[in-house]
């Protein structure tokens, strides 16, 4: 399959680790340490989720090659939806007048993006659809505890969208090569390790350390084996994108990887862990940068636990 456009929307707003000093006592060198983010976006009142998603989809509209209305599937990938039964997939499909298509949402912790890609492909595969929508999203500031030193400092808000054909549209059209996803609630600390209980406790990580440890090794194998799956080699890789949770594990990652630094996207600094939609946000924000044979690779963890990877060719 290929993709058609992308697009995506960052709320303006910008949290400093300062400002955590009087919520939870962290100091700002003492965050950055330990996950690399300085800033994380956070979401004004205005910024509902269907809001951001619907700009996400505006932003993408300018460059898609095609009329909106021939999408025939519509996927919204996210853990922190605004509503779980009128969702923010309904909502675009009604907003666009997008009459003919199958319209859901997914959740599957942070992969949740990377595994609606492989329904996209599985629905393209059997002939259900053509033209996809992929809708990611997570607004944090939802359900998050900013006064839990554990996790409440480090997440943002943020919004993408991927438009997906069957066959290319244009030419240059860059190509999923091929997707792998993981279910992996039978190891570690499993569906313990993140959990978010909305009417309860909302967004906790109570086990950290497990979370990190598995996080550098699925990240890191995935990524070799798709690489070695479709044929390629490391040395091959243009580019890679982790899941941007902490970038400790990132740079842990890339240096067992043997990727050097330029090799690697990453937005954390600024925005924080803005959960599922993090990594394809980093494939959107850097759409204009890749040239023609570069092979991108997104590779990803989650909560509950789950993973995947995602090889790209232009």
């Amino acid at each position: 399959m290929f993709i058609s456009a992308t697009g995506y929307y960052i709320p303006e707003n910008r949290v400093h680790n300062d400002y955590f000093l009087a919520i939870n006592g962290l100091k700002d060198e003492w965050i950055f340490q330990r996950t690399g983010i300085s800033t994380r976006s956070k979401a004004s009142d205005e910024d509902t989720m269907d809001v951001m998603c619907l700009k996400a989809v505006n932003d993408a509209l300018p460059k898609l090659p095609y009329d909106i209305k021939e999408v025939d599937l519509i996927i919204f990938a996210s853990y922190s939806p605004s509503d779980t039964v009128g969702t923010t997939a309904h909502v675009i499909q009604r907003q666009f007048g997008i009459e003919h298509a199958k319209a859901f949402l997914i959740s599957s912790a942070c992969s949740s993006a990377i595994n609606a890609m492989e329904i996209i492909q599985s629905f393209f595969s059997s002939g259900l659809a053509s033209k996809a929508l992929l809708i990611s999203a997570d607004r944090n500031s939802t359900y998050s505890n900013e006064t839990d030193p554990a996790a409440g400092h480090l997440w943002g808000d943020a919004a993408a969208a991927l438009f997906f054909s069957k066959e290319p549209s244009r030419a240059d059209d860059p190509e999923v090569v091929k997707i792998l996803t993981q279910g992996l609630g039978h190891i570690g600390k499993g569906p313990a390790a993140v959990t978010l209980q909305p009417k309860d406790k909302g967004i906790q990580m109570p086990e950290g350390r497990d979370v990190f440890i598995h996080a550098c090794n699925y990240i890191a194998w995935n990524t070799e084996k798709i690489l070695e799956d479709s044929g390629y080699r490391l040395s091959d890789l243009s580019y890679f994108i982790g899941h941007q949770a902490n970038m400790r594990i990132l740079t842990h990652v890339i240096k067992e990887l043997g990727l050097s630094e330029e090799k690697m996207l990453s937005n954390i600094r600024e925005l924080g862990n803005t959960g599922s939609v993090s990594s394809v946000l980093v494939f959107a924000q850097n759409f204009d940068l890749f040239k023609p044979q570069d092979l991108v690779c997104l590779s990803v963890f989650g909560g509950g636990y789950s993973a995947g990877s995602c090889l790209i060719k232009f």
